[in-house]
């Protein structure tokens, strides 16, 4: 099995845990005995998280962090070492997405979610694939998006963040190989969290239809089964697969015209 196996010393360290995805990933490892270190801004939420997986016999360590944010990252890492426990499984989940056209969002909230979507993926990999290479054992998982594999006009940064996610997470993936360490991409589609509120896209997520939907706990336990199989990807649910594999392939220039008519988000 890719995932390692739960150690009184080790942790799985997840970022934005606080809600959706990120919670739900906490609950599916802790449902494993994993102990988990819940990270996140609001520390309100992680406590209550933390205290109903401490009920099924695990650790649950809580951190806040603004992954965003250089020297709040490095804190987290000395604030969990200083706990002597070794991040085993780390789940890079923070982000956040926005909707429109470009020219008409702030440029300041969108140089933001690089940094929270690609600067603290490869900021917390830095930081602790080398010790997992080094103990021969470890894994990563890494929220990306069925968006990363096509340019989504009125999402331009929020694709372009999780095309980034998809493509280091495929390289790393086989710099790892033979290491005892693996990594996995999770590309979910669309799924009922805070996430469609702070992008904006309340509406277009209530009038898609009910089979395009995937809960939270379904992404969660696909990723982590995914995870435990070493898998490089994986995007829950056939008709999200289909989404990924047409994205990918489809030329540009049959594509763009077709995003920019139907896609919700670049009207």
């Amino acid at each position: 099995m890719a995932l390692p196996p739960p150690l009184p010393t080790s942790t799985c360290l997840i970022t934005g845990a606080s809600s959706g995805i990120g919670a739900e990933i906490a609950r599916e490892l802790a449902g494993r005995g994993y102990g988990v270190t819940l990270a996140a801004r609001r520390e309100d939420r992680l406590r209550e998280l933390a205290e109903e997986l401490a009920e099924g016999g695990v650790r649950a360590d809580v951190v806040t962090c603004d992954v965003t944010d250089e020297g709040s990252r490095r804190r987290m890492v000395e604030e969990i070492a200083g706990r002597d426990l070794d991040v085993e499984v780390l789940v890079n989940n923070a982000g956040f997405g926005s909707a429109g056209r470009f020219q008409k969002l702030d440029g300041d909230t969108e140089v933001q979610m690089v940094r929270t979507n690609c600067e603290a993926v490869i900021a917390l990999c830095g930081a602790y694939v080398p010790q997992m290479v080094e103990r021969g054992r470890g894994a990563i998982l890494n929220t990306a998006s069925i968006a990363g594999f096509q340019p989504l006009p009125g999402q331009a940064t929020y694709s372009a963040t999780k095309a980034f996610v998809l493509t280091f997470t495929d390289a790393l993936f086989c710099d790892l190989a033979g290491t005892g360490v693996t990594v996995t991409a999770l590309s979910p589609g669309p799924v009922p969290t805070e996430f469609d509120q702070v992008a904006g896209l309340e509406d277009e997520m209530a009038s898609l239809p009910s089979f395009v939907v995937k809960s939270p706990e379904e992404i969660a336990r696909a990723g982590v089964h995914a995870l435990d199989k070493g898998r490089r990807h994986v995007a829950p649910g056939i008709v999200n697969a289909m989404s990924a594999f047409g994205g990918h392939y489809t030329p540009r220039t049959v594509l763009l015209p077709l995003m920019r008519r139907f896609y919700p988000a670049a009207k």
